[in-house]
């Protein structure tokens, strides 16, 4: 009798984990779009929340289809624009670096060479140089670059059919998950709780604050008329995730710039603008946002951002940071319910 419910035990459990492996299959290639949806979900919930009251009748369905359209219009469509534009001046970088043209950057160059020949006579700066090797670097990664962006784009609309379900079932699935977890439900809700605070800390806090900074900067740029504004908008971005860099990373090169060519007035302006509109907003709402989060380390955030950006795309901006704190709060509970058991065992 024994014997014979072990081989039951045996046979359920490689049944189940075939049909999990193929479930697995089935679901892998949109892991991205529905990690996504949750994403989207637990940030825009309590929007849900206030548009399903006012439905008729407290519809939820007709409120996740008016938040959905909200989400589409807030995020997918600036998404597309800046995307497409992002796409043009890269483009346009590589289409000058693969002609030999320097234009602009020649004349910065040889201003920046005579300056430095005042101090250091033989200094030299080989500008067609670099120009082939980012033409090279460019050239290599362009098909990526179009891949990605058609990849990203699709993985958004179809992100925005999961985030429909989620915000009118999310509640039924969240309850299914903490009953067939394993865990005690105590656990189950402090993982949620934690997770949610993690994303709406994330999207909200970080990340929020270096998409202003970016923006921000593109907009400066376009203002005292540098070039390829968005471009370096993006950098911006990403320097902004980098503790102490920030958009000076930008700034100061576009200041420079302005000096060397003569123009001060422009300089001055860009440094104001640098200084007020786009440094201020760190100093101002960043202890704001960041208060209400998990106070994740910002270096371990940059580590999370880029590795997830790497490992998950795009995405990655928001999960890698909160796959990080979901294994900060399984430490959490290792060390209460293990750790903690044997220690009172003992």
């Amino acid at each position: 009798m024994h014997n014979n419910r072990v081989i039951e035990y045996i046979f359920f459990f490689a049944f189940f984990a075939f049909v999990s492996y193929l479930v697995w299959q089935i679901f892998a290639p949109f892991i991205s779009a529905l990690a996504l949806s949750a994403i989207i979900v637990t940030i825009c919930y309590p929007l849900f929340e206030k548009i399903s009251f006012r439905m008729p009748r407290k519809n939820r369905t007709l409120g996740a289809l008016v938040t959905t359209f909200v989400v589409l219009g807030i995020v997918i469509i600036p998404f597309v624009f800046i995307t497409s534009s992002l796409v043009s001046e890269t483009l346009s970088v590589y289409r000058m670096a693969e002609s030999g043209s320097q234009g602009e950057i020649e004349v910065l160059a040889s201003n920046l060479e005579q300056k430095i020949q005042l101090v250091i006579p033989d200094f030299k700066l080989d500008v067609t140089s670099f120009l082939q090797q980012s033409a090279i670097w460019l050239s290599t990664h362009l098909g990526a670059i179009f891949a990605g962006t058609a990849s990203t784009i699709f993985l958004f609309f179809i992100s925005l059919i999961g985030s429909f379900y989620f915000f009118r079932d999310g509640k039924e699935f969240t309850r299914w998950l903490i009953l067939v977890s394993p865990l005690p439900d105590k656990d189950d809700e402090k993982i949620f709780k934690r997770l949610a605070q993690s994303i709406r800390s994330v999207a909200t806090g970080t990340i929020l604050i270096a998409l202003l900074q970016g923006v921000l900067t593109a907009v400066g740029l376009s203002i005292f008329g540098f070039d390829r504004a968005i471009l370096w908008g993006a950098v911006a971005f990403f320097g902004a995730l980098i503790p102490s860099v920030g958009t000076s990373i930008v700034w100061v090169p576009a200041i420079l710039y302005s000096v060397f060519q003569g123009d001060f007035l422009v300089a001055i302006g860009a440094s104001i603008w640098g200084v007020l509109a786009v440094g201020l907003i760190d100093n101002l709402l960043g202890p704001y946002l960041m208060s209400r989060g998990n106070n994740l380390h910002p270096f371990i955030i940059l580590i999370a951002v880029l590795g997830g950006i790497s490992l998950f795309g795009p995405i990655g901006l928001i999960v890698g940071p909160v796959i990080v704190t979901l294994f900060r709060v399984l430490l959490e509970i290792y060390g209460s319910y293990f750790v903690n058991s044997n220690h009172i065992k003992k």
